[in-house]
């Protein structure tokens, strides 16, 4: 997909609205941050190398390209990009083939935004052929338009993914809550201009202007998601 990123805009006292929500997909509305990093440490002990456990948190939540190129470096194996790439997406795909849970609260929501015809995209780092698989059991229907990982330049930490889904939903970036889980995708939401709730899963993640944090999802409902856009007054 070759796509035109518009800029980031400066919010003003009249981006009060909700007018679409950005949800990121591994570990935000499925239980599978932790799926990626088993995939990638039975890949890996396959090629006769160990992870370390503190790489997890330098692996989470960013393009597949950069985390497979940060343990290829750091572990010396003997296996270019390309390669590693396609095993980790069909070790991925075969893990959510046999199961794919969701995080607590994914499904209220997701059927409250349908319910009242906001506009909602998913955007995720993750490449299309994952996103296509994940949205058979979260229902395309939620959904007007979903952004992958391989289907742009410059995906998360860069606000790329955001700009663009914004842009396809015909909605003002200071104008749409973004919901994630990572360090990464708050950077990438907040670049783009966006108001953010964080709901962190593999790492902490603290609060900080124009940025909620929550322990779940739970916690997050339309009544909640205007009122933190009306707060912006």
């Amino acid at each position: 997909m070759t796509s035109t990123v518009p800029a980031p805009e400066t919010r003003t006292a009249e981006d009060s609205a909700l007018q679409a929500v950005l949800l990121d997909m591994d570990g935000t509305l499925v239980d599978t941050e932790g799926f990626w990093w088993d995939v990638e440490t039975e890949v890996f002990a396959s090629l006769g190398h160990v992870l370390d456990e503190t790489w997890r948190h330098v692996v989470v939540g960013g393009p597949m390209t950069r985390s497979a190129g940060f343990l290829i470096e750091a572990t010396g194996a003997d296996i270019t990009l390309a390669e590693l790439t396609v095993l980790l997406n069909e070790g991925f795909e075969d893990r959510i083939g046999r199961t794919l849970p969701l995080m607590p609260g994914a499904a209220r929501l997701l059927a409250e935004l349908s319910e009242y015809e906001i506009p909602t995209a998913l955007v995720s780092a993750s490449h299309r052929r994952i996103i296509d698989r994940v949205l058979t059991v979260l229902g395309p229907h939620h959904f007007a338009l979903s952004i992958a990982g391989d289907e742009v330049s410059r995906t998360k930490p860069f606000p790329d993914p955001y700009l663009l889904a914004a842009a396809g939903l015909d909605a003002r970036p200071s104008r749409c809550a973004v919901i994630e889980d990572t360090a990464t995708g708050v950077a990438a939401a907040e670049a783009a201009g966006c108001r953010v709730i964080a709901v962190p899963s593999v790492a902490p993640i603290g609060p900080a202007a124009g940025r909620t944090v929550v322990s779940s999802l739970e916690e997050v409902d339309l009544a909640f998601l205007r009122g933190l856009m009306t707060e912006m007054r």
